[in-house]
């Protein structure tokens, strides 16, 4: 009985990292065609922090004003609005991958500006992420010159945003998480709403519908469920079990839509994975191993 409750938060991080990889299938549908390619990431942006914050604003409890929730919200902000901007005019693969190295970026952040110290055991994973953001880079710079580049850029642009996302929400870990979660949600829609006024672009109702869809089913459900699977499971483990969401996205939009990743994007994927993987996995594991033996648990009667 005394597994059940980690069972039961494993189950709930993978079902959020399973509902977070559907973002292709709605970013890539067909119906927002009609969208203009270089407004469509803002639009999804709003719509989808507008629903998502909706449904989490009734879950919130304890909450107050820290100075740190400033720089989180424009992170926050940047991070949707790049992101989905990146999945429209690049590949999907492509924005996931970019996104994904945000662990790097944390690292770098926290070296370069806080004056962290370095530690030993992310340098080796740090390289396999550079690595693979840097091929994706050189072989999209090369092989289509003046094409996709404003979709990598919003795609690097994510990956910094998340990083900052995830930066400062670790230095406000006592907070209420569905208070950090819908706040945030709620603001970027909020920053938002000028330009989406400005544009003029108002969804038909069927769009309005798979708009709602996308901001519960891909951002407010899986962010409760995660907040649930973190009571009874570490962050680490959480974060190893979220890397299923980069593998099964672009995945995901290949088999549904046909937007198909080029092999120098499988190539970069797979460094960035294998270095989140050495980072949390091989090497929490070894040190769990190492804590285990040097204080061994006492059997006896």
């Amino acid at each position: 009985m005394e597994r059940h409750p980690r069972l039961a938060g494993r189950l709930y991080v993978l079902a959020a990292a399973l509902l977070w990889s559907s973002c292709g299938l709605f970013a890539r549908a067909p119906i927002f065609d009609d969208w203009p390619e270089t407004q469509r990431g803002l639009l999804f942006a709003f719509w989808r922090a507008a629903f998502a914050a909706l449904v989490l604003l009734p879950t919130v409890r304890r909450p107050r004003f820290r100075p740190m929730l400033v720089p989180l919200a424009i992170c926050f902000t940047l991070m949707n609005v790049t992101y989905l901007s990146a999945m429209i005019l690049t590949t999907p693969a492509n924005a996931i991958w970019l996104q994904s190295a945000a662990p790097w970026w944390v690292f770098l952040i926290s070296v370069a500006v806080f004056r962290e110290p370095v530690v030993r055991r992310d340098l080796i994973p740090l390289a396999f992420g550079m690595a693979g953001v840097g091929t994706i880079l050189a072989c999209e710079i090369l092989t289509r010159p003046g094409q996709n580049l404003a979709g990598i850029a919003c795609g690097l642009a994510s990956g910094v945003a998340y990083g900052g996302v995830v930066f400062f929400m670790g230095r406000l870990n006592a907070e209420n998480a569905s208070w950090l979660v819908a706040l945030n949600h709620a603001v970027a829609a909020a920053a938002m709403f000028p330009l989406v006024l400005y544009y003029g672009l108002w969804p038909s109702p069927v769009q309005l519908l798979v708009l709602a869809a996308f901001g519960v089913l891909q951002m407010a459900l899986p962010y409760l469920l995660l907040i649930r699977g973190l009571r009874s499971i570490r962050a680490q483990e959480a974060v190893s079990i979220g890397l299923i969401e980069p593998v099964l996205m672009p995945l995901w939009t290949f088999l549904i839509w046909g937007v198909a990743a080029a092999w120098w994007t499988i190539l970069g994927g797979a460094l960035i994975l294998t270095g989140l993987l050495f980072r949390y996995l091989l090497l929490d594991l070894r040190q769990r191993a190492w804590k285990s033996s040097a204080h061994p648990t006492k059997l006896g009667h």
